[in-house]
């Protein structure tokens, strides 16, 4: 065999073959996909996904953990509540936009190419963030940081339906889900130490190991190949500019809109959700137009075609809703509602996200062997189950009570987050994982950035309904009764989903390059 004489050369580069004294063939760093199958076997492709892996925590946690700064940074830069509210609003307006782009992005330049520019992108903007005295500076290092987060969280679904055969893809998720759960988990506990000891601005240094990890990582076991192992064709399409800017204008609109409609802001909030509603018609249009004239749209309308990923789309949207509403809710409701502490929050929520990452891992094997369908309707069924549950806390009930409900909420998320991709792409053409993955991921994040501002404003509307502000001090049955009608309105949305999930089933198998 060849590949039995080959030996690896200290420079990178192309895979090559040269002669020793021995006439054994020796070969520089593999590049290509092809190369790197060679060269490390069937390992390559665990080692590829441990690669983004670590690219991927670095984005979650650029996303969650600058939340426990912001009083810090408000009082440093004197920033009013609207001024701050862009330096998580801003994040999150470039991180969906952007996720668009990633197969374009994968196309032209290739996946060594764009990983590594979106970690340096994301390296860059957290140094700039942390050693910033201005705050346009630090916005526009934010918005760096959500541009790079956008294109790098598709990729790793893209490598595993493209890389892992079909009974290996639950295992791949699960295994992946697990290590990027763990980062939002623990994140904010270390970040509120951080933030303690030395500040704001060594929030926005915690990605930076992660992103030098990933850049040593990429150079080593990610191809510049494009998906599916072919040459990136850097003469190929041109960026949908248009379409790109349709997108962006519409959810700057949309999530503004909802913003100004939480501030009672009526009139401004009609205009800019009437806005994004005329975005959003012109951008179908658009995406429509370009793929009947033959050119490459930023996203292929006709995904939705295929009934497991539009149902899938729909489960996307509503889950994203109600996981970031929960995630804003919850931490609120606890202090203002039940009066505790934030050590004691942590105490609640850390147990559960540990439990979260461990179910992930159990469920990725799982949808190996299970229908997918069953898996994400359970994880919905738990998890409109544990929203139900909080309207039975009291201001007496005992904290492992809390624990336990939070508990049961993250084992549904773990059921939903390794099956809900695999279950609406499978059956796609394998030409169509980079533009489903990008599709789902934003449609996912879309509903996210609704959900917060969503719960927000529902909570406003029920305590004045109830005669009761989150401004006074003590809390009320008053103040828990407007808490509850928000969590029933989480658990009614989760059952609303649980009819598009159902519809996942029959999806056949994808096959493999």
């Amino acid at each position: 065999m060849v590949t039995l004489g080959l030996r690896r050369l200290h420079s990178a580069g192309h895979w090559s073959r040269q002669t020793n004294v021995n006439n054994r063939p020796s070969m520089k760093h593999p590049s290509t996909l092809e190369e790197m199958r060679a060269r490390y076997g069937p390992r390559h492709r665990w080692l590829l996904l441990l690669s983004v892996m670590v690219g991927t925590m670095a984005s979650i946690m650029s996303s969650t953990i600058v939340n426990v700064a912001i009083p810090d940074m408000s009082r440093h830069f004197v920033l009013g509540q609207g001024r701050a509210q862009w330096v998580t609003s801003g994040f999150m307006v470039a991180m969906t936009v952007s996720m668009l782009t990633t197969p374009w992005l994968l196309g032209r330049y290739g996946y060594r190419r764009t990983y590594v520019g979106t970690m340096l992108l994301l390296l860059l903007g957290g140094l700039v963030g942390g050693f910033s005295n201005d705050f346009a500076l630090l916005l526009a290092a934010r918005v760096a940081e959500g541009l790079a987060a956008g294109v790098v969280q598709p990729i790793p679904v893209i490598i595993i339906m493209r890389a892992f055969a079909p009974d290996e893809q639950g295992r791949a998720s699960g295994i992946f889900g697990m290590g990027v759960v763990l980062a939002p988990a623990i994140g904010p506990s270390v970040g509120g130490v951080l933030v303690d000891l030395f500040g704001w601005r060594s929030i926005f240094f915690m990605v930076v190991p992660f992103c030098l990890a990933s850049l040593w990582l990429a150079q080593r076991y990610v191809p510049v190949t494009a998906p599916g192992g072919i040459a990136a064709n850097a003469q190929g399409n041109s960026l949908d500019w248009r379409g790109l800017l349709l997108g962006a204008v519409g959810t700057l609109c949309l999530l503004n809109g909802m913003v100004a409609l939480h501030e009672a802001a009526m009139a401004q909030a009609a205009l800019l959700l009437a806005a994004a509603v005329a975005a959003l018609m012109v951008f179908v249009w658009w995406q429509r137009r370009m793929s009947r004239t033959g050119r490459e749209p930023l996203m292929n309308l006709g995904l939705f075609g295929h009934r497991p990923f539009a149902m899938g789309s729909i489960v996307a949207f509503i889950y994203g809703t109600a996981l970031f509403g929960s995630t804003y809710l919850l931490p609120v409701y606890l202090q203002l509602a039940l009066g505790l502490s934030p050590s004691h929050v942590g105490s609640i929520l850390l147990p559960a996200g540990l439990v979260l990452a461990g179910t992930i891992a159990m469920v990725g094997r799982m949808a190996d062997r299970h229908p997918t369908y069953l898996l994400v309707s359970t994880g919905l069924c738990l998890l409109a189950l544990s929203f139900a549950l909080m309207l039975t806390v009291s201001l007496g009930t005992a904290l492992w009570v809390l624990v336990l409900w939070a508990v049961l909420g993250r084992i549904g998320l773990g059921f939903i987050l390794p099956s809900l991709n695999l279950g609406s792409m499978r059956g796609l053409h394998q030409h169509q994982i980079a533009q489903g993955a990008s599709a789902i991921n934003f449609v996912r994040m879309l509903g996210g950035a609704i959900g917060v501002s969503l719960c927000g404003i529902v909570l406003e509307w029920r305590l004045t309904a109830h005669g009761d502000s989150l401004t006074r001090l003590a809390s009320s049955p008053e103040r828990l009764a407007a808490f509850d009608e928000v969590f029933a309105m989480l658990a009614a949305l989760c059952s609303l989903a649980l009819l598009a999930a159902w519809r996942l089933r029959d999806a056949p198998a994808s096959s493999q390059p």
